[in-house]
């Protein structure tokens, strides 16, 4: 049984978590054991394959994340450098004086093959490596990666920040949420250990130095002192056996410390290095003709090598004539079949047909239309973010509020600007504004460390100020406190605004209908005995329309329900109907404004102007039946109590009698919109109030 119980073991455990370790254990065997010639071939081989393919790893990626284990890689592939260097320096120092074959082939091939055998040729060869590795390749990449670490970690609670916004504004779920501030940290993670990794990088350059230096100075010794060699052959032996196994140990290291700058210098972009390259070096055909003309008239010059410049230049003449050729294909395939179209349409002018009911189209309860250069966002062959967004907002806004939105209809509109948009609700413009397709939307909240570049605007949504900028500035916006969103966000956040303020108006007989039904599945007798035979479906509508005129969200519909049960055989007045509804929903009302505290910071009324209103009420019963000087004192002293609330922090709430509250809440709508009026009713028992302001008392 125990001779079982360990392939049982084996098999069971996964072999990816093996790889590591036992790569570890033979980088300390290769530096305490000695190793045959042939098992060194073979690393030395397995050090050069392994460089490539992270060289290769490292083009081929799409982001720097996508390649997170890199710092550990480049941590490992130092260590097995050194760890082949121990165990040449030991072969050739014990075998040096056989013969140049002494370490491996391969030291060998690097020795004979790369510098003709000529041990000069080797020093020099390999001091220019080294200095091309120390001083420009690991030392411009480890500047780069102490810089992207420095940034990345700035630049967190920006990110932070905008992906709040998006999940607030419902664009994203919390699952997308906790995945982006993830990565986020992943980020500023990778950059950090890159800038400690790259000096693993260049103490490897410094110690390749120091190993080659030693094996020959102490190659000279061995071989003079105990193995009778003269100068000339110990000096060639060991030499060409050093500048070799230096040689060998130092291009895997040039290699990865390009990959490990191509890693850290390369810009976020959906494409890898190679596409990049191709797309943004080649692209413009006016670029290759300037180039092909300067190179080709180069070789005109007498002394030059005319034939290499003169087909370089031809090259480059032609590669910029592809270019262009391939850039004009669609317009012309695009004329041709708008110049087969057109005697079609010449010969055989179409009969116009009698006006039909057909005609006449539906108006659309909520549309979208963009300008050209926005239907990429809105197309969905072309990715369509855009769409995804507005099917996070309907969702959310179903999940908050307690209905579903109408759908958006989009369409495009060649009479708008190219980047303009537009809002309808049924078919009446509601809100407008541009969004720059490619670029990022920069909104001051108010504690920026300065300005930007760009073109400045004001949030379509809530009119704060903002700034269009290229995306080459979205780090640097982050870093200085800006919320920086790009084009199909700016309209999903206004589309998302615009559907929160105008409720009410999306609440239809149909919408009500379908909520109803939506109901019945679960409480099918209460819904049953209220609509038809207590309330009309047209009060019941006009009922949560005024709910959501004030911002109350309609979710808790069994509260509702039973209320208007309650009190549906006293009055059928949708305006008295919604006052005792309010009633029912005090907790939840109060809840929504005020949040995990149980104190209510609110404005009230001065007890001179209370009593004028009251009489106010008693004589007309609406906001026109106030005096025009009671009516402006009214207005002038909340919209400063409201301000004085802002500032506080806390939202602006004023309590007043339930009398009252309909027609303060009418009067007071339209010039401040963000200020909720409360009954005294309204207000739960267990609430503590802290009044902070009187409106209408001495000023």
């Amino acid at each position: 049984m125990n001779s079982l119980r360990l392939p049982l073991w084996l098999s069971s455990m996964n072999t990816k978590a093996l790889a590591a370790p036992m790569l570890i254990v033979l980088m300390l065997a290769m530096m305490i054991l000695p190793l045959p010639a042939f098992i060194l071939d073979v690393f030395f081989s397995f050090n050069i394959a392994m460089a490539v393919i992270v060289l290769l790893t490292s083009l081929y990626t799409v982001r720097p994340l996508d390649f997170m284990v890199f710092p550990t890689v480049l941590l490992v592939t130092t260590m097995l450098r050194l760890s082949l260097n121990v165990a040449s320096t030991r072969i050739v120092l014990t075998e040096g004086h056989t013969g140049p074959d002494a370490a491996g082939k391969v030291i060998e091939a690097f020795g004979h093959f790369l510098i003709g055998g000529n041990y000069t040729v080797g020093i020099v060869v390999f001091i220019i490596l080294t200095i091309i590795n120390f001083t420009v390749v690991t030392k411009g990449a480890g500047r780069i990666a102490e810089v992207g670490a420095r940034f990345a970690l700035d630049a967190m609670p920006g990110k932070q920040m905008a992906i709040d916004a998006d999940l607030n504004a419902g664009l994203i779920d919390q699952n997308e949420a906790r995945r982006r501030r993830t990565e986020v940290s992943q980020e500023a993670e990778f950059y950090g250990a890159m800038d400690g990794a790259s000096k693993y990088v260049r103490g490897d350059a410094v110690a390749g130095i120091l190993v080659t230096v030693i094996n020959i100075v102490g190659g000279l010794i061995v071989g003079m002192v105990q193995h009778d060699l003269d100068f000339g052959t110990a000096i060639k032996n060991y030499t060409l056996l050093a500048i070799g196994d230096g040689l060998v140990a130092q291009i895997p290291s040039l290699i990865i410390s390009i990959a490990a700058g191509v890693v850290v210098s390369r810009v976020a972009s959906d494409q890898d290095i190679s596409a990049q390259l191709v797309a943004q070096l080649f692209a413009r055909p006016e670029v290759m003709y300037i180039t092909g003309g300067i190179i080709g008239g180069l070789g005109i010059i007498p002394g030059m090598p005319h034939l290499a410049f003169m087909m370089l230049g031809g090259m480059f003449g032609g590669i910029g004539y592809m270019i262009q050729k391939r850039a004009l294909k669609p317009a012309q395939d695009a004329a041709a079949a708008a110049a087969a179209e057109a005697p079609a349409s010449a010969t055989a002018a179409p009969e116009i047909e009698e006006a039909t009911w057909q005609d006449i189209l539906p108006v659309d309860t909520l549309g979208l239309e963009v300008g050209y250069r926005l239907i990429p966002l809105v197309d969905k062959n072309q990715g369509g973010e855009l769409l995804r967004r507005i099917k996070g907002i309907r969702k959310k806004f179903a999940q908050e509020v307690g209905f579903l939105s109408p759908p958006v209809h989009i369409r495009d509109n060649l009479e708008l600007k190219p980047s303009a948009y537009k809002i309808a609700l049924k078919g009446v413009e509601v809100g407008t504004g541009e969004a720059m397709n490619g670029q990022y939307l920069a909104i001051n909240p108010g504690m920026v460390s300065g300005p930007l570049p760009g073109v400045e605007t004001k949030d379509p949504a809530f009119g704060l100020p903002a700034i269009w900028i290229d995306a080459g500035l979205r780090e640097q916006a982050q870093v200085m406190g800006y919320t920086v969103v790009d084009a199909g966000t700016v309209i999903a956040t206004h589309l998302n605004h615009i559907i929160t303020t105008h409720a009410s108006d999306l609440l239809g007989r149909q919408e009500v209908q379908l909520l109803l039904d939506h109901l019945a599945k679960e409480m099918p007798k209460m819904v049953e005995d209220l609509v038809p035979k207590l309330v009309p479906l047209n009060v019941l509508q006009k009922v949560l329309q005024n709910l959501l005129q004030e911002g109350v969200h309609i979710r808790d519909m069994r509260t509702i329900i039973e209320t208007l049960s309650e009190y549906a055989m006293r009055t059928q007045d949708a305006n008295e109907l919604t006052a005792f509804v309010r009633i029912g929903l005090g907790r939840a009302i109060v809840q929504q404004l005020f949040p995990g505290t149980n104190e209510l910071t609110v404005m009230t009324l001065d007890g001179r102007l209370e009593r004028l209103l009251m009489q106010a009420i008693h004589s007309g019963g609406d906001a026109a039946a106030l005096e025009p000087g009671l009516a402006d004192t009214l207005t002038s002293q909340a919209q400063m109590a409201t301000a004085q609330q802002e500032q506080m922090g806390v939202t602006p709430v004023l309590l007043v009698p339930a009398p009252l509250r309909p027609l303060l809440s009418r009067f007071l709508r339209r010039s401040i919109p963000q200020l909720k009026v409360l009954s005294h009713a309204e207000v739960p028992d267990t609430k503590t109030i802290r009044v902070t302001s009187l409106v209408g008392g001495q000023s």
